[in-house]
């Protein structure tokens, strides 16, 4: 099989806001041998970025948040352009992920993080996307979380609620839930629950 490798001929930003848009020029090598045509991609970059699913394991529940999304503006209904999640947010310059989780719980949903586990690294939607996302699963106490959080100056209205285990899985199975990410970390927490719980209690 030939090398992988690809080549970027050109790259331009054809938009610059609160994100970006990048098209590149380029060619990659093909699995039967030779180099692919010369194709032009437009990749969304929004730079790295956390989501934590926020777990308490004496309670056995699961803090989730929920807030207008504009990529869900085109549902037929208005009030599901409302997204039932998990606490996510942007890595700035300096801040490692796990900072960044930390920082995230306390300004989206109020939590303290004692503990923070690593679930995974990946790609969002690497057809389109530069993002990629590390995952965690944080350690909270849920007995005072809810309410309404976020920070004003980041146009964030967020509200945040407890719900058990088997209910968060159940919003997964009734596809209730229909962002990736959150489903991504429940189905996760599904699988190692009963040695989290050993392992956190």
């Amino acid at each position: 099989m030939t090398k992988k490798s690809f080549k970027v001929l050109n790259q331009k930003t054809v938009y610059k806001g609160f994100f970006s848009v990048k098209k590149y020029t380029l060619q990659h090598t093909l699995y039967h041998g030779g180099w692919s045509q010369v194709v032009d991609r437009e990749v969304f970059h929004r730079g790295d970025c956390i989501a934590v699913l926020l777990y308490d394991p004496y309670r056995d529940e699961v803090v989730i948040i929920e807030q207008f999304r504009a990529g869900a503006i085109l549902t037929k209904q208005q009030e599901e352009a409302w997204l039932l999640e998990i606490v996510a947010g942007a890595v700035e310059e300096n801040e490692t992920p796990e900072d960044v989780a930390i920082r995230e719980a306390h300004e989206e949903a109020g939590c303290e993080v004692m503990e923070l586990m690593k679930i995974n690294a990946f790609y969002t939607s690497p057809g389109g996307t530069s993002e990629c996302l590390t995952l965690f699963c944080g350690k909270v106490d849920t007995s005072e979380v809810g309410g309404v959080h976020g920070l004003a100056e980041e146009d964030e209205d967020i509200a945040v609620s407890v719900v058990k285990f088997e209910e968060a899985y159940k919003l997964v199975e009734t596809s209730r839930i229909q962002s990736a990410i959150p489903i991504i970390a429940i189905q996760w927490l599904k699988i190692h629950r009963e040695s989290l719980r050993e392992q956190w209690t």
